[in-house]
């Protein structure tokens, strides 16, 4: 693989995130290691994972209550969480599946069965982000094909308004002393006509920057 995808290991014995963490690096993912959940929550905004492994049993915040944690977040629910333990009953996995959790492996834990789950967890993952991008710039092209509506139809009625304006006039003093202004006024309505057929016909939506934080649509200048 190319980009080295990010993996979260969360487990509180050393022995176990080393030798866990030793077989993904040797597999090309990138790691980072934390105790417990709590510790994983303090880490997790700035390594942002692909795949959370977890042991369900530890201290301070153990792996269901840190998938709880995630799976409630907008941020962090796209994240393939693998809960590793001990218990197989069936009360045990259903109580796993409630609070969010995407796999488990149960201790001890075959190397080959966990890459395999991993790799599964990244294409679900990159499948979510991809479908949440799609759902994002269809929610722009509505957005932007409702505004250029809402544009155009008060625009119709100023630029009907203004001609009979021009047609009352005539050619009278006032219109003379008032043509720069009207100028400037159908300018701006052509401007303002540009932009309203740019919203209604957007297709591909792009974001650019527009001051800290914020972003506005990338649309043909109209000037």
């Amino acid at each position: 693989m190319n980009e080295k995808w990010k993996i979260l290991i969360v487990e509180d014995e050393a022995d176990t995130a080393y030798i866990l963490g030793l077989l993904l690096k040797k597999n090309n993912f990138e790691i980072k290691i934390a105790k417990n959940g709590q510790e994983a929550l303090e880490v997790i905004d700035e390594f942002m994972p692909r795949v959370v492994i977890a042991d369900w049993n530890m201290p301070v915040m153990n792996g269901l209550e840190l998938c709880e944690r995630m799976k409630s977040s907008d941020k962090y629910k796209l994240i393939y969480f693998i809960i590793l333990t001990a218990r197989s009953t069936l009360q045990d996995r259903v109580k796993g599946l409630d609070v969010g959790a995407d796999d488990f492996l149960l201790k001890p834990i075959e190397n080959q069965e966990l890459l395999a789950r991993i790799r599964t967890g990244i294409r679900i993952h990159n499948l979510q982000n991809e479908l949440r991008k799609i759902e994002h710039s269809k929610a722009l092209i509505e957005m932007a094909t409702t505004i250029g509506h809402k544009i155009n139809n008060p625009l119709s009625s100023l630029v009907i308004s203004l001609d009979n304006i021009k047609a009352e006039l005539g050619n009278s003093e006032l219109t003379k002393n008032i043509s720069d202004d009207y100028k400037i006024i159908e300018e701006s309505i052509k401007k303002i006509q540009i932009l309203a057929k740019d919203l209604t016909h957007l297709q591909q939506p792009e974001l650019i920057q527009y001051a800290e934080n914020k972003n506005m649509l990338n649309l043909p200048d109209s000037d």
